[in-house]
């Protein structure tokens, strides 16, 4: 039973680097052919600053558009714009 289970989490393991590596060469050869591999995301940022008295206080700054690539996952420091375009409200807690 622990041989099976070792094999499956190898497999899928396996699996996993299978599909980060061509998503990582997908998004390459869209580079190098020049295929639209980025997008943007107008996203807004916003602070909360939690007060002595137990408040907290939003600060929010412009809208800004944020760079991301069209792939499943995040490559070259880039988000994936997927997730980007389902998280456009980012909340920094200070």
């Amino acid at each position: 039973m622990k041989r099976i289970l070792v094999v499956a989490a190898l497999t899928l393991s396996a699996l996993f680097a299978l599909l980060y590596a061509s998503d990582y060469l997908t998004l390459r050869y869209r580079i190098v052919r020049n295929r639209n591999p980025f997008g943007s995301v107008t996203i807004r940022r916003y602070y909360a600053v939690r007060k002595k008295n137990g408040k907290t206080e939003f600060m929010f700054n412009p809208p800004e558009n944020q760079t991301c690539t069209h792939s499943l996952f995040s490559h070259l420091g880039y988000s994936a714009c997927w997730y980007l375009s389902k998280h456009t409200e980012q909340r920094t807690d200070l």
